[in-house]
């Protein structure tokens, strides 16, 4: 059995719910076959969130870590495939605190690239019939810094596992006046158990040749 990791964050300016959550414990509560899968809430704050990130990780001792943020206005569920070393808040994260240009490890590489086969998990969930599409850029709020220090644990302290991050669309109870896109958390969790296969299964090293780079 392949050990999974699936963190999400609480919610955050105002909302009362984060679909990375919900997509995370319809993951745990349901698993794709061969994989067992624990669901961590980090909390959306940029002091705390990579010691609740490193906790989960010594606590499940998994092979694979699949950390999921809220991207509202985007259509898809998106694979990132780079986090960067910057911390820039266009607004406070959850204790109040705005960092501006500011690193996420003092020191460290300027970015950390994803070691999941992200083009063939953004296949995989096309082919489960949900919208999905490679990005390459995180942002720089709590999202892209708990990618990069994703990447960084790796690095560091957890050579042995595989891991990366993946926004997910609103839900549709956050799109009050119906205009922006949305995903039902059900819909995101069946197109994450086909990702979480493809990761599974499919070396980084040997991630499918497809164009998928975008210029915005």
């Amino acid at each position: 059995m392949t050990r999974v990791l699936v963190t999400g964050f609480a919610p955050f300016g105002g909302e009362t719910v984060n679909p990375s959550w919900q997509a995370a414990s319809l993951l745990a509560a349901e698993p794709p076959a061969g994989l067992t899968v624990t669901a961590a809430e980090l909390p959306c704050a940029f002091a705390t969130s990579l010691g609740a990130l490193r906790d989960a990780v010594r606590a499940c001792a998994p092979d694979l870590v699949l950390c999921l943020g809220q991207a509202g206005g985007r259509p898809a569920v998106t694979v990132e495939r780079v986090g960067i070393n910057l911390d820039d808040a266009r607004i406070p994260d959850n204790d109040g605190a705005q960092p501006v240009d500011e690193p996420v490890v003092p020191g460290g590489p300027a970015a950390y690239f994803s070691s999941l086969p992200v083009k063939a998990c953004v296949a995989a969930m096309r082919a489960a019939g949900v919208p999905a599409a490679v990005s390459h850029t995180a942002g720089t709020f709590v999202c892209n810094h708990v990618a990069y220090g994703l990447g960084h644990l790796i690095a560091t302290e957890f050579p042995h596992v595989r891991g990366g991050f993946v926004h997910v669309p609103w839900a549709p109870e956050q799109v009050t006046d119906g205009t922006a896109p949305a995903l039902e958390p059900a819909t995101v969790a069946r197109g994450l158990r086909a990702l979480l296969v493809a990761a599974a299964t499919t070396p980084a090293d040997q991630d499918l040749k497809t164009p998928e780079g975008t210029t915005h």
